[in-house]
């Protein structure tokens, strides 16, 4: 199926590694030139040889740390022209909400949430004049599902729900839309290495983290990476102010289902 994307502009944050990087191939895969963004020079350099090499599309990397204000607004507007924005980059710390430092809350909201909403202003704005654009917001379950032992990622993603759900239920009217993925469990080297460290804390071996996984469905970056490049495309035209849950069914489970 021809998605019609080839030329179009795509900025991707957090795009160098795992749903990111997999989200720029699916957009370069398409034909899209590209923008991508992350904290560290040598992985996104690296990244955009590697995708400008195999797609034969433009490849622009950005070294931004994007929990700084300063660093995502001068981001956005040296990419206000683009088509699509892909916001992605983001870590929130798990844990109880009575062990989790004020600190490092904010540190992770600084990064998803705000970095989200200040990537997000520029471009929207600029697109809305264009009358043109689309904004997909990866988000994850969690903003939906709240688990007791990760509340600040948890109330972080019903913002960005609400954020995402808000701005899209009016935006088509200027001719930009704004939807989100729900990611659910991935095959990134992130997750990975939190099963890693349990089966190391609860199994006394990290290399026996399968176990740990047991038979959660587990998808792969390119499931991810393959949606956005259908939602963001003419194809997906009237999709807006909504969500795509991607997880294998594994929020439709009943509380009282085990594995």
């Amino acid at each position: 199926m021809d998605l019609g994307l080839k030329g179009r502009r795509a900025l991707v944050t957090g795009g160098s590694r795992g749903i990111g990087y997999a989200i720029a191939a699916s957009l370069a895969a398409e034909g899209c030139h590209l923008d991508i963004a992350a904290m560290t020079k040598t992985s996104i350099e690296e990244a955009a040889r590697t995708l400008a090499k195999k797609f034969s599309v433009a490849v622009t990397p950005h070294v931004a740390d994007l929990s700084d204000p300063a660093a995502a607004e001068n981001l956005a507007k040296g990419c206000a022209s683009v088509d699509i924005l892909v916001n992605n980059a983001g870590a929130i710390p798990k844990g109880l909400f009575e062990t989790v430092s004020d600190a490092k809350l904010r540190e992770g909201w600084n990064l998803k949430l705000f970095g989200y909403l200040n990537v997000a202003r520029p471009i929207y704005v600029a697109m809305c004049q264009r009358k043109r654009g689309v904004i997909i917001n990866i988000v994850g379950v969690a903003g939906e599902r709240p688990p007791f032992d990760g509340v600040a990622g948890a109330a972080g993603n019903a913002a960005l729900v609400a954020f995402t759900k808000a701005l899209g239920s009016h935006s088509l009217q200027d001719g930009v839309r704004v939807l989100g993925i729900h990611p659910g469990p991935t095959r990134t080297e992130r997750q990975l290495n939190r099963f890693k460290e349990r089966a190391k804390t609860e199994l006394g071996d990290a290399s026996r983290f399968e176990e740990i996984i047991g038979s959660r469905p587990f998808a792969e970056p390119r499931h991810i990476g393959d949606a956005v490049a259908f939602l963001v495309s003419d194809r997906s035209s009237f999709t807006s102010g909504t969500f795509l849950t991607i997880d294998g069914g594994l929020s439709a489970r009943s509380p009282l289902y085990h594995e």
